[in-house]
């Protein structure tokens, strides 16, 4: 007895995707989970490109993650070029970085994570019975734009940013009109996260290999080495040395793994698990008593992890907004020189790594760009295989649900994140 369990397209998942289950004896014997990545070209239309475009070019890659994109490529040129820029500025753009972490992880967490777990076929749906859960978080996810808007005139593609810092410094008086939303958001996310802590999880676990930055004083955003929990600990500039990029004959998009060892698992779940003694104290405290322990190594409760993240982000924007001070120049002049520079950043979805080398004139003479979903896209169909023993035996509709929630624990893009799978049987 042989079944085929084939899913014929993952749309807009970085390009287009299918899963492909071969069943031989009651036995899942060849698990496939393939991406048709159309050509983007952003590496090779960057060559011949000025420094000071990178920045603004690539973070058209993501409308969500606009920011992350932003900040690693700027970094990246300020490592090729020798530029400092002070802690001042360092601290504008982790504020950034809250803002997206807040709307990017509420949009994701009560939009499209929360009805799988809650029996809804989308929020639409599950709206009409839980109307103020969802207008709350609809609530917090504007108080994250809000920081966005002011910071950079807009919440999609703000305009303020540039290598070196910004284009002009904020005044004091233009951020203090956050708090009052921030500070309201900061009081509904210890109820949220005891909310989502009280849903109905599978009991899954797998011996991932987690992946995360690493900063000596402070949870990481921008800053730190890549660490794992399984002994590596390199600057950004090794990446490479410890991670590579690999293709399989049925799909067109690169996966990574760890040099001589396997798949990778970053975003939320990875960095609560080896930062977490980093978190605010309020976050912690809410963890404990919701019972949270790390390390955790069920992917279906990273919604957890990424309440406890949106409840660190509000509360370390509010007091990055309560203790600012502009900065004296609001960036660092930047000279271009012949070299090579790398970095990595937090965004919501786990690490962004961007790579660049320069000639004299800061011209771009070779680019790579790794996004949070190539790293996690086989680890992805490695909890397909982890799972399709038991998943194989549902009836049709609930085994490609099923398949739709390992999925969505990583929160891939905005689009994949929805539900798109089509399931079919052929005995």
């Amino acid at each position: 007895m042989s079944k085929v369990i084939k899913v014929d397209y993952i749309p807009r998942v970085e390009g287009e995707g299918f899963l492909h289950i071969k069943v031989e004896n009651g036995k899942p014997e060849i698990i496939r989970f393939g991406i048709f990545e159309p050509p983007r070209f952003f590496e090779a239309f960057l060559i011949g490109r000025s420094y000071e475009e990178l920045p603004e070019i690539t973070a058209r890659i993501c409308g969500i993650c606009y920011q992350s994109y932003f900040i690693v490529a700027a970094q990246a040129v300020e490592r090729a070029f020798g530029v400092e820029v002070p802690p001042e500025i360092k601290k504008l753009r982790k504020l950034a970085k809250y803002g997206e972490w807040i709307q990017s992880h509420i949009l994701h967490i009560a939009l499209l994570h929360l009805p799988d777990f809650l029996g809804y076929p989308d929020a639409i749906h599950m709206a009409k019975d839980h109307g103020d859960l969802v207008k709350t978080a609809l609530r917090i996810k504007k108080a994250g734009n809000s920081i966005l808007e002011t910071m950079g005139g807009r919440a999609v593609n703000p305009v303020n940013f540039r290598v070196g810092g910004l284009y002009r410094a904020l005044k004091k008086e233009e951020l203090t009109p956050l708090l009052d939303e921030l500070k309201w958001a900061a009081d509904q996310m210890p109820g949220f996260i005891k909310f989502l802590a009280s849903l109905d999880y599978p009991d899954f676990e797998r011996d991932y290999e987690f992946l995360s930055l690493s900063h000596p004083d402070e949870y990481p955003v921008n800053e730190g080495n890549l660490i794992t929990n399984k002994g590596i600990n390199v600057d950004p500039m090794d990446y490479e040395s410890v991670i590579e990029e690999f293709q399989v004959p049925y799909s067109n998009a690169y996966r990574v793994r760890i040099v001589g060892r396997d798949d990778v698992l970053t975003g939320p779940l990875a960095r609560v698990n080896l930062n977490f003694e980093k978190l605010h104290p309020a976050v912690k405290d809410v963890a404990k008593e919701i019972g949270f322990t790390v390390p955790c190594r069920n992917q279906y409760k990273s919604i957890i992890a990424r309440g406890l993240e949106t409840y660190h982000a509000i509360l370390g924007a509010i007091e990055i907004i309560e203790n600012y001070q502009p900065p004296e120049k609001p960036y660092v002049e930047v000279k271009p020189k012949a070299g090579k520079g790398a970095s990595a950043t937090e965004a919501a979805r786990g690490i962004l790594y961007h790579r660049y080398t320069f000639d004299e004139n800061g011209k771009v003479t070779s680019a790579r760009i790794i996004a949070p979903t190539t790293h996690n896209q086989y680890t992805i169909e490695n909890d397909f295989r982890a799972r399709a023993d038991e998943l194989i035996k549902l009836p049709e509709k609930e085994a490609a649900l099923e398949f739709e929630k390992i999925v969505r624990n990583y929160d891939p893009c905005i689009s994949c994140a929805t539900h798109f799978l089509k399931l079919k049987i052929e005995r």
